[in-house]
């Protein structure tokens, strides 16, 4: 990780900006952080070397705990969603932000999901990511316009599901439901009893109007 304070861009923000590397065997692209210094030099040919400079990365900006971590999307083998995942537990201070051409909503909504606080679309002009960089390191959570509408219509769109209507306990019970977790296992992983489980998961089914796992988890995904 480096030190960015030229002209006061990213002055006392501790970066790490994932690159495009090519990948000679595939012809495509893997990012890797900007530690050069931990990294440097890949000539990727192989799946193994692939999972090698996976871990590097990983250590990399675990090691630099960096204030914010600009993170690509699409690479082969580990995505940039799944790296988030893997490492914003150990990172406990980084900011994570999403720079990349999806404006899906899947993709949004994984990687919000994940652990990321912004979504920039690599269509954004340099000024307003040299902005959204600031203003993800001051604790917001910036997002291309685009961006910003799809996630206020999805919970316009949840509100008429009745998801607004779950309590805390019963969202958690619900996304658990969608790991398919047990009855027996979201009690263990909750601290309650099966009974209460059962209770809950009831009261899920009648706020939201179906009468099975499977129609309750397409709502929470729809």
């Amino acid at each position: 990780s480096r030190w960015y304070s030229g002209a006061g861009i990213y002055r006392n923000v501790r970066l790490v900006k994932t690159a495009p590397v090519r990948v000679a065997h595939w012809g495509t692209y893997i990012t890797t952080p900007v530690v050069t210094d931990q990294i440097g030099e890949v000539n990727i040919k192989t799946e193994t070397e692939i999972r090698r400079l996976e871990q590097t990365v990983v250590t990399a900006i675990i090691n630099a705990q960096p204030d914010v971590v600009i993170m690509d999307i699409n690479m082969p083998g580990m995505s940039g969603i799944d790296c988030i995942r893997k490492i914003k537990d150990d990172c406990a201070h980084t900011q994570f932000m999403i720079f990349t051409i999806y404006e899906n909503d899947e993709k949004i909504f994984d990687a919000l999901a994940a652990g990321a606080s912004g979504y920039m679309l690599k269509k954004t002009p340099p000024a307003k990511m040299i902005e959204a960089i600031k203003e993800l390191h001051n604790g917001g959570s910036p997002m291309s316009n685009m961006v910003a509408r799809k996630v206020i219509s999805h919970f316009k769109e949840n509100k008429k599901t009745g998801l607004e209507t779950l309590t805390g306990k019963e969202n958690e019970i619900l996304i658990l439901l969608s790991k398919g977790f047990l009855y027996k296992e979201i009690a263990v992983k909750l601290s309650i009893t099966v009974g209460t489980v059962t209770q809950h998961i009831h009261n899920i089914y009648e706020k939201l109007h179906v009468s099975s796992k499977t129609e309750a988890i397409n709502k929470m995904h729809h």
